[in-house]
């Protein structure tokens, strides 16, 4: 099995950008919060949600010849796990076919698209804080459909729904594990 090193390693050869490679984290941090939950391979989420956009920088167009396919390809190339790669590949199921099926890849399509939103409350937050990020501030920001416009908040509500999960419930596991990674988020705050 690949570890994260591995999975760290693959992220920094293909992606320079710092806001995708926090967003990555924010996705692992979710990933292991919720293997915690569902009693399951902690290890295996955190590393399936820390590589699952690794080539979209290089691979922006999501298609069936851009991300993340092209990433599948890679992942196949370098020995990754068919469990592994089919997680990455389900988290874009409309465009690469391949059905969520698994509770870690129900769990992947969830946390992805939330993340953005919670960090998005953070920074309009005068302390840039995550830390001061509440389940209601995110209430607020999620009916203001201006607000962060590119999170599809009915795939997030379809997504908790098919992990299982009551929308708010959902919300307050990724909001708690992002807050545990603040600092490499950068959304811990100015310093004291």
């Amino acid at each position: 099995m690949k570890t994260r090193e591995d999975a760290w390693q693959l992220v920094n050869e293909y992606t320079s950008n710092p806001n995708l490679i926090k967003h990555m984290l924010a996705v692992e941090a979710a990933m292991r919060a919720y293997a915690r939950r569902f009693d399951q391979d902690e290890e295996l989420w955190a590393t399936v949600g820390l590589v699952h956009d690794f080539d979209y920088e290089q691979n922006p167009d999501l298609s069936v010849e851009g991300h993340p396919v092209t990433g599948s390809k890679i992942m196949r190339e370098r020995g990754w796990s068919k469990e592994t790669i089919k997680a990455v590949l389900s988290h874009a199921s409309e465009y690469t076919g391949v059905p969520r099926e698994t509770l870690m890849e129900k769990a992947l399509w969830a946390v992805d698209e939330l993340t953005g939103l919670i960090v998005a409350v953070a920074l309009v937050r005068p302390s840039k804080s995550i830390h001061d990020v509440k389940l209601k501030s995110v209430r607020k920001k999620w009916k203001d459909r201006a607000f962060a416009a590119g999170v599809n908040r009915q795939d997030v509500e379809k997504a908790a729904a098919e992990l299982g999960v009551e929308l708010w419930e959902h919300v307050g596991v990724v909001l708690e594990a992002m807050q545990g990674i603040a600092s490499e988020l950068g959304l811990a705050g100015p310093p004291a």
